[in-house]
Parts: C-alpha cells; structure tokens; sequence
C-alpha cells in the first residue's frame, strides 16, 4: 500500500522516522515530512521538515497548550498544503499522519491537518496516534482526550497504541518510547507490504491488498494493531497450531490497545515462508477471529516473508467500544472536569472533552 507519511510534532517525527526506516514499509512510503512548532526537536529528525508556527512560538514550541497547536498549525495551512504538494502523487493510495496525542503541536496539530488533507486529495487520511501512558500526567491525558474526540471526526480512522502496551520494565523514557517506536515500525510496514503485494515478487494463496486495509478500517473510527510471532517448522503441517496460536497472541497479548478485543472488522494477515505456512491454520485461526471479535467482516490472507518465524498481524477496526478506550475516555474527562464520565464511549459525540475547533 503506497502511502504518504507526516510526522506532527516531537513523538509524530520519531515515529515517522522509524517508519520511514523499517525495510518492509520501504517500498510502500513513497514520501515522508517531519512537522514541528519545535526547531531544535525538527533538528534530530533524519526526514525533510517543515518549521510552523515561527511568528507565535519563534520556534520553541507551544509547550504542551494543544489549543496553540491547533492555532499554529491552522495559520500556516498554506504552508503545510505547499510543503505535502509533489508528496502526494497519483500511486498514493493514503496519507498516514503520525502524532503524540498527549503533547501540544501533534495532539492539536494532527486533527487541523487532517481535515485540510481531507479537503484537498480524494485518498484516506489516516493518524496513526499514541496515546499517553496511565503515569504521564493530567495534562497530557486531556490533552489525547480532546485530540481523539475531534480526531474521530477528522480522518478517515484513527490507529491508536498505548504508550503503556509494549514499555518493558527498567526501561529509561527515551529507551521505552525508543522501543515502541520500532514495533510501530514493525506491525505498520508489515500491514503496508501486504498491501503492496506484487504477484511478480512472491506468490500468496490468498492476497491481501490496500482495499482490503482500506475497507477495515472503514468500519470505525478508532483502530488498533497486533502482531506475535514464534519459530516455525519445515513441515508445513505442523504450524498450524503455530499459526492458531500467533493470532490468538496478537489479538490477546500483543495488540497496540490491550483489551481491544471487540471490533466491527477484522484483517488477518500471516506472514513467513510460503512453503511453511498452513492453509487450513490460516483459515481456523481466521474463524477463530471472527468468533473472538464478535464480526463476520474479517478478511484474512497470508505474506510471503523469507523468515524462519511465523508471524500473525490483526488489523482491528471500529474499536471504540474496546475497554482500554472507555477507561482512557473516563480517565481523560476526569482530568479535565474532575468528574467521571457516566458512559466513556459517549466522549466521542458529547461531554466534557472540548472539540479543538
């Protein structure tokens, strides 16, 4: 799936950057930008980078305020639209914004881009969002609330993961967000190479393409990803209870917003040797899928890969009903309202949480 990829503020840069990076998603990002209100944090970013907000901020950032983020990247539109024009040409099937929801320029920034993205091409425009972990702080918690309420508006679907979902223990802040920038990187180019699927290059029994992507993810508003993987054998008879058991992980202990196990569709894909992948393992662990999620609209296929392992990924859409985001929801508005919330999932549409505009 060939894409567009900006990054929006501090987090939405090194996020773009890592997957700009990753060798799977390599032939599938056509383009890449960095965005910030920040000069020096645009000054360790490896990609071409845009300055906004420099006659507000002066280039130092709006420091955490995502109204002004908002604001900056609202009066520089012009700029930005320039700066994204060439980027996006006539292969590109997306444009994927990435951004910290709990900062100031990505969490205010990644909803007013997108709905200028939105106005100008005739692609989906994706936000591939981080949401703040429990410990990072009331500001940063209203601050992803308020930026997911008016992001479910926005784009076309929103990915979430959660800071806390694959921070080890023991890990310093920049060693962690380090470590979950690269299995962002992992699980995205996995997802953007199977729907780059080139018959000429590898032979799949059952294709996965960007319209299958595009198609899940239309089915709500809020998105997640998962992924497992484990050794496999040269007999292909004995990984199907290897591939069961990579999907059942990825769906259980590997998603990007644990507890997310409630969708309206469903995307399997199962990667690795072609000669070592099951069928009949991809078809039980794809009903397997349907069951679990409650959803007959799951669509499966499997990606050649030359690797020694297996390896599952489940693209999750229309998540918003999943625990993780009621419980972030509630924890958002109270921080905002000192209040709970009496339905979480009501956030979306009407409460507490201000829209940005």
């Amino acid at each position: 799936m060939k894409v567009a990829l900006i990054g929006v503020g501090q987090a939405g840069g090194k996020l773009a950057e890592a997957l700009s990076r990753d060798p799977l998603a390599a032939d599938s990002v056509v383009s890449s930008l960095a965005i910030n209100s920040a000069r020096a944090d645009l000054s360790s970013i490896g990609l071409d980078t845009l300055l906004v907000g420099a006659e507000r901020v002066n280039g130092h950032g709006v420091g955490g305020d995502n109204d002004l983020g908002a604001t900056v990247m609202r009066d520089d539109t012009n700029e930005v639209i320039d700066a994204v024009s060439g980027r996006v040409g006539s292969d590109c099937e997306a444009i994927i914004i990435t951004a910290g929801l709990g900062g100031g320029t990505g969490s205010g920034g990644a909803p007013v881009l997108a709905h200028e993205l939105k106005r100008v091409y005739d692609v989906p425009v994706y936000v591939l969002g981080v949401l703040p972990g429990r410990d990072e702080g009331a500001l940063y918690q209203r601050n992803a609330g308020r930026s997911l309420k008016t992001l479910a508006r926005e784009a076309d679907a929103t990915i979430l993961v959660d800071n806390d979902a694959w921070r080890q223990a023991g890990e310093s802040m920049d060693e962690g967000y380090a470590a979950v920038n690269e299995k962002i990187a992992q699980r995205v180019g996995l997802l953007l190479a199977a729907g780059e699927f080139d018959p000429a290059n590898v032979a799949a029994e059952s294709v996965v393409d960007s319209s299958e992507i595009i198609n899940t993810l239309r089915e709500g508003s809020l998105a997640a990803i998962g992924y497992a993987s484990a050794e496999s054998s040269p007999d292909a008879d004995a990984n199907l209870n290897t591939i069961t058991s990579v999907v059942r992980n990825a769906l259980l202990t590997g998603t990007s917003l644990p507890d997310a196990t409630t969708a309206e569709s469903g995307l399997l894909i199962v990667a690795g040797r072609a000669d070592r992948i099951n069928r009949k393992g991809v078809e039980s662990a794809q009903t397997w899928l349907e069951d679990e999620l409650g959803s007959m609209q799951v669509r499966g296929g499997d990606y050649p890969l030359d690797s020694e392992r297996l390896a599952g990924l489940v693209l999750l859409g229309g998540v918003e009903r999943s625990e993780r985001v009621q419980a972030f929801l509630d924890q958002a508005s109270e921080a905002s309202v000192a209040e709970e919330t009496p339905d979480a999932t009501e956030s979306l549409v009407n409460d507490d949480l201000d829209d940005l505009f």
